[in-house]
């Protein structure tokens, strides 16, 4: 059994590169497909200054430190939201207005899914990041990676503030998308370190000794 897992990790390692070249090939045509006539093309360029440092940042760093399948597919769907919200404005997207008829909200809530994604998807690849360089063991593994996103949330809230008084002032509401509440910065923290927790979690339960042996050579596997 052990034999046949190393097998399987070792031809999912091999193909790895074919997904990734797929993942970024799909992402690539749908972010230009986005970036045709977006809302508000200002908005757009200062939404993606960062998306596209992320992307250039994989590339370049790929051989030195290359994440699982797993985490690859988990940052190429939460990149996907991202261009779907620079290409509306995150007040603007339609799918957060229908949210927002069908549940009788007071506000679009596009951006907050966004932050909530944010700390769902991306827990993951920063717990590898974690373990592998920073050789975390035990609950450490758990509660450092939610720890982080929380922080680059904080951290995002800021140079986004920041990189709007400098580049656009005029854009800072849009660009921000506050939509008017003053506690807007907060709760994407907050929806960004609950969904992280969210992963955390459920990632703790899927490794715990006594979901058996078999069970945990697929979630190696996987990831």
């Amino acid at each position: 059994m052990h034999v046949e897992a190393i097998h399987q990790q070792g031809s999912a390692e091999a193909h790895q590169p074919r997904v990734l070249v797929s993942l970024l090939f799909m992402y690539g045509l749908l972010w230009i497909w986005l970036a045709i006539e977006p809302v508000n093309r200002q908005d757009w360029f200062l939404e993606n200054l960062l998306a596209v440092g992320l992307v250039a940042v994989l590339v370049l760093t790929y051989r030195r430190f290359a994440f699982s399948v797993t985490s690859y597919y988990l940052i190429a769907a939460f990149m996907v939201l991202h261009a779907i919200g620079a290409h509306y404005t995150y007040s603007e997207v339609p799918f957060g207005f229908w949210l927002k008829d069908a549940w009788g909200l007071s506000r679009n809530p596009f951006d907050r899914i966004v932050h909530f994604a944010y700390g769902l998807l991306l827990v993951y690849p920063l717990r590898e990041v974690l373990v592998r360089r920073a050789g975390l063991q035990g609950a450490w593994t758990y509660v450092m990676p939610a720890s982080g996103i929380l922080a680059q949330s904080g951290f995002f809230e800021i140079v986004e503030a920041i990189v709007a008084m400098i580049v656009s002032p005029e854009l800072g509401s849009m660009y921000l998308g506050t939509q008017g509440d003053e506690w807007d910065a907060q709760k994407d923290m907050a929806a960004a370190f609950g969904g992280a927790v969210l992963t955390m979690a459920l990632t703790a339960w899927l490794h715990k000794p006594q979901r058996g042996r078999r069970c945990t050579e697929r979630v190696i596997v996987a990831g």
